[in-house]
Parts: structure tokens; C-alpha cells; sequence
């Protein structure tokens, strides 16, 4: 069979959650993604091999700036959010122009995704749980063997999936986050978020730890997904301010920075994003 023929797409390389470059979490963007069959979406995936690449397809529907597509090396994912933010931040650098000025649409396997333009970076309104509710016991004895931790340990717990499949454990504090070392045999099949609280005055309230071994990722650097169901639970249940700033990424060399504000019953998940890639991809 011959392949289909290659043509040249304008690629972008975001950095998210950070103001420095190489300091957040890269997102791989194609800004003209039409055309490309799925399985080469998957295979560009497994070669960029960061946690997410997306590919800016043509809005499905009116209400949409732009369609896009989201994979990780383990296959296509309904929803993310610094793919999310990253796809926005380049769309909107390669000269996209939204329809409602101060606000985009994003339209993904999740359906439409609303996205505020603010001064200090995009923030995406946190989508509705696709599942909540405290995890089970057989769940949370897998949890702590993964994590090398006694069951004790773990003093809050909530699935928090908006799309990725997210389960998130609490720990008592964010060096005891900081301070785990995961047994990948037995993370292979959990998709994992980490919480703990760090001390009063401290410049960010929470320190978070993304572990998806289903998707392909080992440890991801900076999680926006995770960080918006983080912030559904723990606002929800008044163990978080309305407005706080989560950090990420200190053991993979990274220092994100996530923010989040919630007005009335919505959740903005935002932070800065930096280009550091440009150029082509043939495809």
C-alpha cells in the first residue's frame, strides 16, 4: 500500500506553566493537523514522546475556534490541560483569531472547552467529573503498594476523573509528596494523583505528583488535568481556598506553577506559557 504524501505543517513547541523555558511541561503542537490519518497522529505522538502532542484540526461545530486532538504515547485521550493552554497559547501566537474577543472554545473528545485569555496566560473552566466519589479499599491497597507508603499514610482520597482516568490520593504534606519514590511494577496500572498541603506562607499552597504508566507517562512534569479535579475535590469539600497556587515538577528538574480561582460554581485552571520550538513538520 502506498503511504499518503507528506506535506509541510507549521509545529510548535510549548512550554506550560512557566514563564522560564524548559522549566514547565512541553506540549508538541501541529497547528494544521487536518488530513493526517489517526494511527500517524499516534505514531508522531510516540516519536515526539512527551506526554502529550495535539493536533489543531478544523472546528466541528460553530460554537468551536478550533477542534483539537490530544495523544499521549500510549494512544488518543478525550481531554488535558497543559495540551489545553499550549495548543491556545500557539494557535493564538500563529495568529488565530478568536470569535468572542477575551475568550476561546476549544473543541476536543471531551466536548467544548472553554478557555479565558488573561495577561499572565490562558485558563482553561474546568470540566464536569466524569467520575468522583471516594476510591475503594481494593484501590487504595494498590495505591499505597505503588507508592511505597502505609495505607495510614493516606488521609484523603477521590477519584477525580474529567477524562485521563484520574484517581488522587492526599498525603499529610508536600514533602511527604515530594519525598516518594514509586514502585513502578505496581504503578503500571494506575493513573495517579498525588496531593499534600504545604506550610502556611508558603509561595504555593500544594505540591502535586502525576504518575500514568497507562498512557505511556512515567511521572508527568505538570498536570493541568489533574490539578482541575484536584481543585473540584478539595474546594468542595472545604479543605482548599477558592483561589490557590499549586507547584509541580520539582523532581523531574521542572518548577511549574498552576493557579486556580474559582468564581461562583466555575474552576479556572491557568498559568504562562513560552514557545520554545518553531518551525515545520512533514506529515
Amino acid at each position: 500500500m502506498t503511504p499518503p504524501s507528506r506535506r509541510r505543517r507549521a509545529f510548535a513547541q510549548v512550554d506550560v506553566f512557566t514563564e522560564v523555558p524548559y522549566r514547565g511541561n512541553p506540549v508538541a503542537v501541529v497547528l494544521d493537523g487536518d488530513g493526517i490519518r489517526d494511527q500517524d497522529m499516534a505514531r508522531i505522538a510516540r516519536w515526539t514522546n512527551l506526554s502529550e502532542t495535539t493536533f489543531v484540526v478544523p472546528p466541528p461545530c460553530d460554537d468551536a475556534d478550533y477542534g483539537l486532538r490530544i495523544f499521549t504515547p500510549g494512544g488518543e485521550i478525550p481531554f488535558a490541560g497543559h495540551p489545553t493552554l499550549g495548543s491556545a497559547h500557539a494557535w493564538l501566537e500563529a495568529g488565530g483569531t478568536p470569535k468572542k474577543p477575551g475568550q476561546l472554545t476549544q473543541s476536543c473528545g471531551l466536548g467544548l472547552v472553554q478557555v479565558r485569555l488573561r495577561d499572565d496566560g490562558p485558563a482553561f473552566l474546568a470540566p464536569a467529573l466524569r467520575r468522583s466519589g471516594p476510591l475503594d479499599d481494593a484501590h487504595l491497597d494498590r495505591i499505597a503498594r505503588g507508592l511505597r507508603v502505609d495505607r495510614a499514610r493516606i488521609v484523603g482520597h477521590q477519584w477525580v476523573d474529567n477524562g485521563p482516568g484520574w484517581a488522587a490520593v492526599q498525603l499529610a504534606s508536600a514533602q511527604e509528596v515530594l519525598a516518594l519514590e514509586p514502585d513502578e511494577q505496581h504503578m503500571r496500572d494506575l493513573t495517579l494523583g498525588v496531593v499534600g498541603a504545604y506550610p502556611d506562607g508558603s509561595p504555593e499552597q500544594f505540591e502535586v505528583r502525576a504518575f500514568a504508566l497507562p498512557q505511556g507517562v512515567r511521572e508527568d512534569p505538570v498536570t493541568g488535568s489533574l490539578t482541575a479535579g484536584l481543585a473540584q475535590w478539595l474546594i468542595g469539600d472545604g479543605s482548599a481556598p477558592r483561589g490557590f497556587r499549586v507547584g509541580q515538577g520539582a523532581r523531574l528538574g521542572r518548577q511549574g506553577v498552576l493557579t486556580v480561582e474559582a468564581q461562583g460554581q466555575d474552576i479556572w485552571v491557568g498559568g504562562a506559557s513560552v514557545t520554545c520550538v518553531r518551525g515545520t513538520l512533514e506529515a
